[in-house]
């Protein structure tokens, strides 16, 4: 069981390498499910259009939660691993700012950790965003 968390300045790369990056995945032989949930900037905050989103992260303590949270879902689901990216500074509308990835030996548990993972970091993680308005 593993945990890995990144807080990066700036946009997340594309993930279609990703797979190839996680060695867990070349050497675990009981998964059987890998679910990646990416988080894309919008073009309408509320009603209005923007042109990026503005995070803040308040480090250390931002890690340092979503590690804690990424170890109780993995002990809590049984998963095998949690890989979790989340930006800092300006990503623009199109560009991905959040990435989870679980690893399980089936579906369902990866399913149900990813949407227990998003709705609790939203609540419990101090990590902001503001609007920057076209």
């Amino acid at each position: 069981m593993s945990v890995a968390i990144h807080i990066v300045d700036g946009p997340l790369q594309d993930a279609t390498n990703y797979g190839a990056q996680n060695s867990l995945a070349q050497t675990a032989t009981n998964i059987g499910a890998t679910l990646v949930f990416e988080g894309v900037v919008r073009a309408l905050e509320g009603a209005r259009h923007i042109r990026a989103l503005e995070y803040e992260a308040y480090e250390p303590m931002a890690s340092r939660t979503l590690a804690g949270l990424a170890q109780d879902i993995l002990a809590t689901h049984g998963l095998i691993s949690i890989t979790v990216e989340h930006s800092r500074g300006q990503v623009s509308v199109g560009e991905r700012s959040f990435r989870l990835s679980v690893q399980s030996t089936h579906r369902k548990e990866a399913l149900a950790a990813t949407d227990e993972f998003i709705t609790r970091m939203k609540c419990d993680v101090p990590i902001w965003k503001s609007p920057v308005y076209s």
